[in-house]
């Protein structure tokens, strides 16, 4: 008989010791798989300076919170590393490192879930995947029109400007990650076109709180999907801890010397084809700051919070080109290099069970699926907002560790085979 375990954890990084912690915690038995060191994509897809968006109160994990002497800072990309990694000292994770999982698949009768990995077989009664929200980059179409000479660098691949040719960087996406990543840009005094796309800008601080706090303080944090059906769509926030801390309104750029630009159509041999919708967009992100502010307001005003008053900010000034630029000339613009800050999509493809919808999203409530022992965590929404997030996977992990206790008594006995009902999105 080959190798067995009660639960298979896949992923060695704040989502799977979350889950290893809470399955100690009621004494589950189970081993960690990561496919290379513990909190992987953190070390090996992130940028050099890239700083965590939230204050150092947020880093935690279910027993351990930040214990620096700055909470209300901003962790740098080695103190977030390190932090996950003192989590799975203190915890005693089962971690075994460089194991890649290359297939689960249901065993029959059994019903045990059979894992194909780069150590071997395993079986195991349960299986938590919780490999991320971000798995594959994806780049539109139009990267496959750009000229050879130019260098194409995802965000997950982008560390820092030395890695690029000389000349200007296109970098295409106005999130998080290409604002960040623009900044980077200019610190190094390259020349930066941005090609602005949807993206929902909120205050670094209002009322004399982070925005985080806010979020937390209101329970925006803790609502479920249901609550919030239209959330799904929306942008993440457009916020940095970059540099202290601070507002990002994508106008500012254009003072500083960054070329801004609509959306990326297409592109031909030499030019690329832009959307006239830059003002648009920055409109429709101005929107999210107006309806954050409002929250906010109603919030203190219902609570009775005692919070300082905010000045009234003036109305964002229009910086948007005239006329706009429908065409731009790499050759002209001197353009070597172009940075996709275009997302991520989820990899499921490794995953031989049905429990997938069309678009290979994972069908689960709260993270169990219809596939008795298969469960997913630290997915965005997978139960609220904070579900994907450091200081809020640990709920999850809560609850899929007591779901997983409750099915013990079953254990060594034919395990129940996928249900042929289909459980909503969360």
């Amino acid at each position: 008989m080959g190798e067995r375990h009660e639960t298979v954890i896949v992923g060695g990084g704040h989502a799977g010791l979350a889950m290893s912690y809470q399955l100690s915690r009621l004494g589950r038995p189970h081993v960690v798989l990561e496919r290379g060191r513990v909190a992987e994509r953190w070390r090996s897809e992130r940028w050099d300076s890239l700083t965590f968006q939230f204050p150092n109160w947020t880093l935690r994990l279910p027993g351990q919170e930040y214990g620096g002497d700055e909470p209300d800072g901003f962790s740098s990309l080695v103190e977030v590393i390190t932090f996950i990694e003192r989590y799975r000292d203190a915890i005693g994770a089962p971690v075994r490192t460089n194991v890649r999982v290359n297939s689960v698949r249901r065993l029959e009768p059994s019903g045990a879930l059979r894992l194909e990995t780069t150590d071997g077989p395993l079986d195991a009664d349960n299986v938590v995947v919780a490999t991320g929200p971000y798995q594959e980059p994806v780049l539109p179409a139009v990267s496959r029109s750009l000229p050879a000479h130019v260098c194409q660098v995802h965000s997950s691949g982008y560390r820092n400007p030395r890695q690029l040719p000389p000349g200007a960087v296109l970098v295409v996406g106005s999130g998080a990650s290409g604002c960040q990543i623009v900044e980077d840009l200019l610190a190094d005094g390259r020349s930066v076109y941005l090609s602005v796309g949807r993206h929902r800008r909120l205050p670094r601080r209002y009322r004399g709180r982070d925005m985080f706090w806010w979020m937390e303080q209101t329970g925006a944090l803790d609502q479920p999907l249901e609550e919030r059906p239209e959330a799904r769509e929306r942008p993440n926030p457009l916020v940095t801890g970059a540099n202290g801390g601070h507002d990002i309104d994508v106008r500012g750029y254009a003072d500083v010397g960054v070329t801004l630009l609509g959306r990326l159509r297409g592109a031909g041999a030499t030019r690329l084809h832009l959307a006239d919708d830059l003002g648009a967009q920055l409109a429709a992100g101005d929107e999210g700051i107006v309806a954050f502010k409002r929250s906010v307001d109603a919030y203190v005003a219902r609570s009775g919070l005692v919070v300082p008053e905010e000045a009234a900010a003036p109305a964002p000034p229009d910086r948007a080109p005239s006329p706009s630029i429908h065409e731009l000339d790499l050759a002209a613009a001197h353009i070597g290099a172009v940075i996709w800050a275009t997302g991520f999509r989820r990899d499921f493809r490794w995953i031989d069970v049905p429990v997938f919808d069309e678009q290979g999203e994972p069908v689960h409530r709260r993270g169990v699926t219809r596939c008795a022992g298969l469960y997913f965590l630290g997915l965005p929404w997978l139960h609220t907002l904070k579900s994907s997030v450091l200081c809020g996977v640990g709920d999850d992990a809560a609850y899929l560790a007591a779901c997983i206790a409750s099915r013990a008594s079953v254990l060594g006995a034919p395990l129940a085979a996928c249900d042929t009902g289909q459980p909503s999105r969360p």
